[in-house]
C-alpha cells in the first residue's frame, strides 16, 4: 500500500483474566466474559477505562504548571533546562491560540500529570508535543482535541528517538495519536477515536528502530474514515508500521479500530507479535506487507474483518480478503534478525471473516509501476533503478528486486468458525496461498505463472499441526483453485500435516 502516510512488563501488571465482550462498535466499558486462550484465560489491557492516577502533588525538584495560564505549559519548556520535570496540575491545560503553537520539549524532559491533568488542542492546535530532542517522558497526561493533518502525529510530532509514553491517554485528534522514533517505549497507554491511526511508527529518512509498544489499548481509530475520503490509500487503522527494524508489540488490547487492526507496511523486519488481543476490527487484525522476519504468537484473533470481508464478498470479489494477511512478506536470512523466517503459531483465530492468506502480487516489484509503496525497493537491493531490463532478468536481480512470500511456518494454530456466528454463507472461512497472473509492465520478467508456482510449491510456506473447526476451505495457486481439506493435504500441495478437521465449530 502507499505510504500513509524492557523491564517488568506494563502488560502483565495491567492486565485483567477476563475478555471484554465486544461487537462491531466501540466497547471499552463492555461487561467481561471469561474466554480462553492460547495456554488458559486471556489477559486483556483494560487501559481505557481504568487508567492509572498520576501523583497528586509534584514530584521533588518538579517545575508546577497551572491550567489557568494559558500557554504556560509551553513557555516553562522555553525557560528550563534539559532534563526538567514538570508536573501538571489537576484541569485543561491549552496553548496559545494558534495552529502551531505546541510544547517542544528539551532533551531528557519529563511530563507527568496528576489525575485528571489534560492537554487539549481545543481543535485549534495541531500539535501537542514536538521537536527533536531525545530521551522525552509523558506519563500520566491525557492529550486531546489536536488537528494534525493527514499522516502526521499529534504527540512526538518529529519522530525524535528515546521518548517513553506511559500512562497516557491521546484521545479524540485528528491525523495520528503518536508518532515514533528509534527506542521509543509506548506502555500502558489509552490510545483511541483518533482521526487516523492511534500510532504511526514512521520516521522521514531513516528506519524506526528497537520500538516497544506493550500492554496498550487502542481502540476506535480512523474515526475520519480515511478509506472513503481517499478509496484504496491504505491509510487506515489501529497502527501503522513502515520501514521499523525491530520491534515487539506485546499484551495490548487493539480492538473496534475502522480498518485493519496492526498493519506493518514496506520493509519491517524483524517484529515479535505476541500476547496480543486482536478483536473486532472493521479489517484484518493483521497484516504484513512488503516486509520481512517476524514471530507472530500467543495471540487471541477474533471477530475481524468482518466489514471489509462482507464488503468484498457483496460485490463479488474473489479475492481470499484474510484476518491474518501476508502480502509480499517472508522470511529472509540474509537481513538480520532474531529469526530468519515469519513463523505464526500458538495463536486462537475465533470467529473472524477468513483465516490466514498468504499472497504475491506477481506484478509489484522494485521499480514496477504496480508498485504502490512508490520509490522503495527490496532491502536486497540498494537503487530502484538497478531493477530493469536487462539485469532484473537473471541472478541476482531476479529474484532480489520481488518482495517475496517465503519460508513463513504456521503451526500449532487453533482455528475456529461458527458462520451463524459471523452471519456469513459464502467466502468467510478461507486460508489461502496464492499470487495472480503476471502481465505488467511490459519488461516484467515475471509474467505467467512463476510467481504463483513459486509461492505455493518452491518458497518453503508451510502449514502444519494446526487445529480446524467450522466450514473451512482452502485456496492455492490462484483464486480460482478451491480445495477440501482433504485437496489441501494431498499432492501437489501437501499443506497442514499432522492437522486435524471438524466441519463444525464445537462439534
Amino acid at each position: 500500500m502507499k505510504r500513509r502516510r524492557r523491564g517488568v512488563s506494563a502488560a502483565a501488571q495491567l492486565a485483567l483474566a477476563l475478555l471484554l465482550a465486544t461487537g462491531c462498535t466501540s466497547a471499552s466499558d463492555a461487561p467481561a466474559e471469561p474466554t480462553a486462550g492460547p495456554s488458559g484465560p486471556v489477559a486483556v489491557a483494560r487501559v481505557c477505562a481504568a487508567p492509572a492516577d498520576g501523583p497528586t502533588s509534584a514530584p521533588a525538584g518538579a517545575v508546577t504548571v497551572d491550567p489557568a495560564v494559558v500557554g504556560d505549559l509551553a513557555a516553562k519548556t522555553r525557560s528550563s533546562p534539559p532534563n526538567t520535570t514538570f508536573w501538571l496540575r489537576p484541569g485543561t491545560h491549552t496553548l496559545e491560540p494558534d495552529r502551531y503553537a505546541q510544547v517542544l520539549p528539551k532533551e531528557g524532559d519529563s511530563y507527568v500529570g496528576a489525575p485528571g491533568a489534560v492537554l487539549d488542542g481545543r481543535k485549534t492546535n495541531a500539535y501537542a508535543f514536538g521537536g527533536g530532542a531525545a530521551g522525552v517522558g509523558i506519563r500520566h497526561l491525557t492529550v486531546q482535541g489536536f488537528i494534525a493533518p493527514q499522516n502526521e502525529g499529534v504527540v512526538n510530532h518529529d519522530s525524535a528517538d528515546g521518548w517513553v509514553v506511559e500512562h497516557t491517554t491521546v484521545q479524540d485528534n485528528s491525523g495520528a495519536g503518536l508518532m515514533a522514533g528509534a527506542h521509543q517505549r509506548v506502555r500502558a497507554s489509552c490510545l483511541r477515536r483518533n482521526g487516523q491511526y492511534g500510532l504511526n511508527a514512521y520516521k522521514t529518512g531513516a528506519p524506526v528502530t528497537d520500538l516497544v509498544v506493550e500492554g496498550n489499548e487502542i481502540t476506535g481509530n480512523d474515526t475520519d474514515e480515511w478509506e472513503r475520503q481517499q478509496p484504496g490509500c491504505g491509510c487506515t487503522g489501529g497502527v501503522k508500521f513502515w520501514a521499523v527494524n525491530g520491534a515487539d508489540v506485546r499484551g495490548n488490547w487493539v480492538h473496534d479500530n475502522r480498518g485493519a487492526g496492526l498493519w506493518a507496511d514496506t520493509n519491517n523486519n524483524d517484529f515479535r507479535i505476541e500476547d496480543n488481543v486482536l478483536e473486532a476490527n472493521d479489517g484484518a487484525a493483521l497484516i504484513y506487507e512488503t516486509s520481512y522476519n517476524a514471530v507472530i504468537r500467543n495471540n487471541t484473533i477474533r471477530r475481524n474483518n468482518w466489514v471489509e470481508g462482507r464488503r468484498s464478498a457483496d460485490r463479488g470479489d474473489n479475492f481470499p480478503f484474510a484476518t491474518v494477511y501476508l502480502s509480499e512478506s517472508g522470511g529472509e536470512p540474509r537481513i538480520p534478525a532474531r529469526t530468519d523466517r515469519i513463523e505464526i503459531y500458538r495463536n486462537v483465530l475465533e470467529d473472524n471473516w477468513s483465516g490466514i492468506t498468504l499472497w504475491e502480487n506477481a506484478d509489484r516489484f522494485c521499480n514496477s509501476p504496480a508498485n504502490t509503496s512508490s520509490g522503495d525497493c527490496t532491502l536486497l537491493v540498494h537503487g530502484t533503478d538497478r531493477c530493469a531490463q536487462p539485469a532484473i532478468a537473471g541472478a541476482p536481480l531476479y529474484g532480489d528486486c520481488r518482495w517475496k512470500t517465503q519460508r513463513v511456518d504456521i503451526h500449532h494454530n487453533r482455528f475456529s468458525l461458527d458462520a451463524s456466528v459471523v452471519q456469513c454463507t459464502v467466502k468467510c472461512g478461507r486460508m489461502a496461498v496464492l499470487a495472480n497472473y503476471g502481465t505488467y509492465p511490459d519488461w516484467s520478467p515475471y509474467k505467467g505463472e512463476p510467481v504463483a508456482e513459486a509461492i505455493t510449491g518452491k518458497q518453503q510456506n508451510h502449514w502444519h499441526d494446526n487445529t480446524y473447526a467450522g466450514p473451512w476451505s482452502f485456496i492455492a495457486h490462484d483464486p480460482s483453485r478451491t480445495l477440501d481439506f482433504g485437496q489441501w493435504q494431498g499432492a501437489p500441495y501437501q499443506q497442514d500435516a499432522g492437522s486435524t478437521f471438524r466441519p463444525r465449530a464445537g462439534g
